[in-house]
């Protein structure tokens, strides 16, 4: 690492370490945003500026930590959500080559025409160039920039060492926040922007997603290297910048609703949602479908935690904080100095504010992060997945909010319970996950006395018969009684999942 680069992040960690000192716990949304002192505001943006400077790993992690003000103080947070990945624009002669390199030194002649004068965007990782395909077809070329990925190769094994350093010399607050888990996770995240045949196959299996949604697009790719990517063009404004006048009302909603509702199916049905949807990546045009571009950064949640936040804004859309305490605690992780009482009154203060709110009325990304502020003021370890979930969230949430500010996420949410449970339904009783509750009833099995483990053969076999016969009158000790009951619940989840097996083993015959 080069010297400038070293007084940069030693002046983002004198500056996070100074604020975090000082700062009060943070409150419920709506209290405590003040712009602070004006030596705070100075503070803050001296930081966005460096992460800006450091390039684009740098600014990924500032934008994650703009939702995390259990880690960050409140000033430096806020300023954090303007992070821009704008990079100065490279002439395109500095470009060429990788486009030579990728596509052949005859690369022109895909195209009818290239325009090169100007870029259509400029950001640390690429530029993104228009141009026509010989068939008539208007594309967006997207060329990674000279020299990235290894510059972004050295920047993570850099945060690595940082992260290990700090998780070793605070160890009571990385017990509660894992910093070195929530650079993992953004890190995932992340390597697809540095290889465009991973984010092309991201574009593939968004749009087979965005076919359930009549008013959500993806682009389609034509061609990609992994430091070149052509794809279809998006129609249109960013949604920042689009005039709300010149949609229809009804159509205006509609599209602001089914972007939620395109989200909720990444983070509960797909698992795997597009991590930065923020403004400039959303297009919208009167009459046209929503076009969300820029599938580098993805985010993969496992299905348990999935279902754990499914729980929780199930709770929300119910008005239960004890409920949404319980759901995040199961997510998490409990320290041994937790309040798990303090958390759930918590919460219960919380969501009363949050359950009927519009966009327009309250900030949900916000909401957010006061849970997480709780939950480490708290000693609850937050998982690290909910840092990307966060970001991606709270980014979506705004996007929407230049649009539609008056939906409200959690009619939203419940008007997309009946397809989540279902596809939760469709892939419990799926072959895959019957074949799985039978293995680990028969692993269970192994503790169990010899005449189940029996009963496992002849399931197996497909001998099993099932006799109920008058149960003994003579008294059992409790000890006795215990093993009893265990020894029979053993025995029914044995016998269901054998069943289970063989209905499901018919309907595919």
């Amino acid at each position: 690492m080069n010297l400038a680069r070293t007084r940069l992040l030693a002046r983002i960690a004198f500056h996070l370490v100074h604020t975090s000192a000082r700062r009060e716990p943070p409150g419920l949304p709506g209290e405590g945003e003040g712009d602070g002192t004006a030596e705070e505001a100075a503070r803050a943006v001296t930081v966005r500026e460096a992460f800006e400077a450091l390039g684009p790993l740098y600014m990924k992690v500032g934008q994650v930590l703009s939702t995390r003000p259990d880690i960050v103080a409140a000033p430096i947070a806020r300023e954090l959500q303007h992070l821009h990945d704008r990079a100065c624009v490279l002439p395109f002669r500095a470009l060429e080559p990788v486009l030579a390199e990728s596509l052949g030194p005859h690369w022109r002649r895909r195209f009818r025409r290239f325009d090169t004068a100007r870029p259509l965007g400029a950001a640390s990782l690429a530029q993104v160039y228009e141009a026509t395909l010989t068939n008539g077809r208007r594309v967006a070329v997207k060329i990674q920039r000279p020299g990235i990925r290894p510059l972004v190769a050295q920047d993570m094994k850099t945060l690595r060492r940082l992260a290990h350093f700090f998780a070793q010399r605070a160890p009571a607050l990385n017990a509660t926040i894992d910093i070195e888990a929530m650079l993992g996770v953004i890190f995932d995240a992340m390597r697809p922007e540095l290889d465009f045949t991973i984010e092309a196959r991201n574009m593939e299996r968004a749009r087979a997603a965005a076919r359930h949604f009549e008013l959500i697009a993806v682009p389609k790719p034509m061609d990609a290297t992994p430091t070149v990517l052509i794809q279809s063009l998006a129609p249109g404004t960013s949604i920042r910048d689009a005039d709300p006048a010149e949609f229809a009302p009804g159509e205006r909603r509609a599209i602001g609703r089914q972007l939620l509702a395109f989200m909720f199916h990444g983070y509960f049905t797909d698992m795997t949602f597009h991590a930065d949807p923020h403004p400039g990546n959303i297009f919208v045009a009167p009459g046209r479908p929503a076009t969300v571009i820029d599938w580098g950064m993805v985010g993969h949640i496992d299905r348990r935690q999935s279902m754990s936040l499914m729980l929780g804004l199930l709770s929300l859309s119910q008005n239960d904080g004890h409920a949404l305490a319980k759901a995040w605690v199961e997510m998490g992780k409990v320290t041994p100095w937790a309040d798990i009482s303090a958390f759930t009154q918590d919460m219960a203060a919380l969501v009363p504010k949050v359950t009927s709110a519009s966009l327009a009325e309250l900030n949900y990304g916000a909401a957010l992060s006061s849970v997480l502020a709780s939950s480490t003021r708290r000693g609850i370890q937050t998982s690290p997945m909910i840092s990307i979930l966060g970001k991606s969230f709270s980014h979506a949430e705004g996007s929407v909010r230049y649009l539609a500010p008056e939906i409200s996420v959690t009619d939203v949410f419940r008007r997309e319970i009946r397809k989540i449970i279902g596809a939760y339904l469709r892939e419990a009783s799926s072959e895959q996950q019957v074949a799985r509750t039978v293995m680990e009833t028969l692993i269970s099995s192994l503790s169990t006395p010899g005449e189940l483990r029996g009963i496992i053969r002849d399931i197996s076999n497909q001998e099993l018969t099932i006799q109920v016969a008058q149960a003994s009158k003579q008294r059992l000790s409790p000890l006795e009684d215990r093993a009893d009951a265990r020894t029979r619940r053993l025995l029914q989840a044995a016998a269901l999942a054998a069943l289970a097996w063989r209905a499901t083993s018919r309907r595919r015959t």
